[in-house]
């Protein structure tokens, strides 16, 4: 039998009308987005479905729309009996695979993200940072840029997407100044990106104390299957240390390559990307070339995924 998977998108896969398949096919689906905006207090169904864009980018309504799409379709995974051995998230999706795992339950799960994407979204404006994609460089060549810049400004990696796609955190100075490095130093192309902090840097310090009181206060189980966290990207299983590794995870960097290649190494075979959008099955496909992940965000993809088991 081969190893399957899963694998949860993080901020950037939203798109207006996202659910709204899933949400007129299956009363069950129906059910969760309506739940959904009684817990968040706004009308989450009608800016995935309507938009406009600009509204659905803002932190605090993108976070629970993605973290809700990939719960109902985890769900509807489970129903046509496909299952992950093992899973793992980028960023907000680390919460869509611990759901999937069994740390947290989907109602516990969405009122964390719901704090986190407010609070991320405040310090956000209280410390006004950037973000930019360096694209072409190795990781080495950009630890050492953002090293440089921090002797005067701060900038740090932020995510580890690919072997050449680093994306950096930090002030706009400090962004600006490693932009111009990278592009000095050879990157094929360096990208400022549309944000609203610089998230997975020092400059989320704020967002961590509103975070930390409602973890404190949530119950996390012992993950059923193994989950790979952001910070350590090994594989864990213990309650106490997911839950550590949330308050970490605004802080310190995204170590994608890191955690899909210790899957890899732990036996996946078969990659699913679980929720809204295809960027993590393009991710995959650049760090292990041989891999082809599955995206199921749709109806359609859902039963094009499920067919071979039917």
């Amino acid at each position: 039998m081969l190893k399957v998977s899963f694998i949860y998108p993080g901020q950037g896969s939203q798109y207006v009308g996202m659910m709204r398949d899933w949400y007129e096919t299956f009363p069950e689906a129906a059910q969760m987005v309506d739940r959904a905006n009684e817990i968040l207090g706004f009308d989450l169904k009608k800016v995935c479905f309507e938009g406009p864009e600009d509204e659905l980018k803002q932190t605090y309504i993108t976070q629970p729309a993605i973290f809700v799409h990939s719960c109902i379709v985890t769900q509807f995974l489970a129903e046509r009996h496909l299952f992950p051995e093992s899973v793992a998230g980028h960023s907000l999706g680390e919460y869509s695979a611990l759901v999937a795992a069994g740390v947290l339950d989907f109602e516990n799960a969405l009122r964390l993200v719901k704090i986190r994407g407010e609070a991320m979204q405040n310090a956000g404006e209280q410390n006004p940072g950037t973000m930019a994609a360096i694209i072409g460089l190795q990781a080495p060549v950009v630890q050492e840029i953002c090293a440089e810049v921090r002797k005067t400004d701060l900038v740090q990696p932020a995510n580890f997407n690919s072997p050449e796609q680093i994306v950096i955190s930090g002030s706009p100075k400090g962004v600006e100044r490693a932009m111009e490095l990278a592009q000095g130093r050879g990157a094929r192309r360096v990208l400022q990106l549309v944000v609203g902090g610089a998230f997975h840097s020092p400059l989320m310090e704020s967002a961590i104390e509103k975070l930390k009181a409602a973890l404190a206060e949530t119950s996390f189980a012992d993950a059923r299957i193994p989950v790979y966290p952001n910070v350590t990207a090994k594989a864990e299983v213990r309650a106490s240390e997911l839950k550590h590794l949330l308050e970490m995870q605004l802080l310190q960097p995204v170590r994608w390559v890191e955690i899909v290649q210790n899957m890899i190494q732990d036996g996946t075979d078969v990659f699913y990307e679980v929720g809204p959008g295809k960027v993590l099955s393009g991710l995959v496909r650049r760090i292990q070339k041989d891999r082809r992940p599955t995206p199921v965000g749709t109806v359609a993809e859902l039963e094009k995924a499920v067919s071979p088991q039917t």
